[in-house]
């Protein structure tokens, strides 16, 4: 699978896929750009749902749904988007007469909902829903196969916490591959993290694929629209040393950030990204790719090999990048309480605030 935007790209991935699979057709379909994705896991009896929970991806569609950082409940969706594809699954569960498990993923744009596929089964993440609204899907859709009914009203939408659930990649295992999530799976693993509020549980659930901050000096290098909409969020990060290559650099002089400025990896001068990168100098690496062949060698995808190969956090997804930059302001990095799975969810009374009739 791959996504193309130009003719002589096109012409290339369809000589490639001859040779794969000669005689076979190549399914082309429309890709939407900037449009959020959803999913709806769930449970069915002869069409009637039993139980749903809606899930939001953090990053736009175009980044394969095991790949795609998800957020429960979801955060940045309008109500008429969660109305319409709760209608949406309503009526493909009755027309398909679902008894089981099922998910169906959505991409959203302008408030206008498309179904990308339905699966009658259950989903990588059907243990990450059941984790988190508490309700065992699993133990629901068995006793919905085997005409156990269960009369119950299941709460999935209005929670007291927020779970996130990261991929997790073995990049530094496959030497030479571009370390960028794409429409192909390519992740290994995953974990999820629960917080009080949104940015705490996403900040959890980041540094639990094994992310370690050594310090506060990140490197940002941006290219393309991308700029403008990622570089503001560094405007309220406080106390970091920030490096950037001379399209960034230049940039942020223009927001009035400060910055150090390196050599692109292409360049032979000092400062360099490269012995940057090498010596580790930095503890965190932006690098939003603007090119769209993969397989180009380019600046940026030196720098992102060598965060790999460094072991430096890496973070390749505009959205996530954007969520990354607002958790480092507003999460309190040297305390992040522990709490068991079994404390999110219990009665707690609030210190300070008295009610009165007037």
């Amino acid at each position: 699978m791959q996504v193309v935007h130009e003719e002589d790209h096109l012409c290339h991935y369809l000589e490639e896929a001859t040779l794969v699979s000669k005689g076979k057709p190549v399914v082309i379909s429309k890709f939407i750009e900037e449009a959020k994705e959803l999913e709806i896991d769930g449970v069915a009896k002869d069409g009637h749902i039993i139980v749903e929970a809606i899930s939001e991806h953090i990053e736009n569609a175009g980044v394969h749904s095991g790949d795609a950082t998800i957020v429960l409940p979801p955060q940045k969706l309008y109500l008429e988007t969660v109305r319409q594809a709760k209608q949406i699954t309503a009526k493909i569960a009755f027309a398909l007469k679902i008894t089981g498990p099922f998910n169906i993923q959505f991409i959203a744009k302008d408030n206008t909902l498309k179904v990308i596929e339905c699966n009658l089964r259950a989903s990588r993440s059907f243990p990450f829903v059941s984790k988190a609204t508490k309700h065992n899907f699993i133990d629901i859709a068995i006793k919905a196969l085997l005409n156990i009914s269960e009369e119950k009203d299941f709460e999935t939408l209005e929670l007291d916490w927020v779970a996130v659930k990261s991929p997790q990649f073995s990049y530094n295992r496959l030497k030479g591959t571009n370390p960028v999530a794409q429409v192909e799976m390519a992740s290994t693993g995953e974990v999820a993290c629960f917080g009080d509020y949104f940015l705490e549980a996403f900040f959890r659930s980041w540094l639990a694929t094994g992310i370690e901050l050594r310090g506060k000096r990140i490197l940002v290098s941006v290219g393309g629209d991308k700029k403008a909409k990622l570089l503001p969020y560094l405007q309220n990060l406080k106390g970091w040393s920030i490096f950037a290559t001379e399209g960034t650099y230049e940039h942020l002089k223009t927001l009035g950030i400060e910055a150090k400025f390196l050599h692109k990896a292409s360049e032979n001068h000092e400062p360099n990204v490269k012995t940057v990168i090498s010596e580790q100098q930095v503890d965190l690496i932006i690098n939003i790719p603007t090119n769209k062949k993969n397989n180009t060698i380019t600046d940026g995808f030196t720098i992102r090999r060598l965060a790999v190969d460094h072991n430096t956090p890496l973070v390749t997804n505009l959205q996530v990048a954007q969520t990354l930059l607002q958790a480092l302001v507003e999460v309190d990095l040297e305390y992040l309480p522990v709490k068991a799975w079994n404390d999110f969810g219990k009665k707690k009374l609030v210190e300070g605030f008295h009610y009165a009739l007037l």
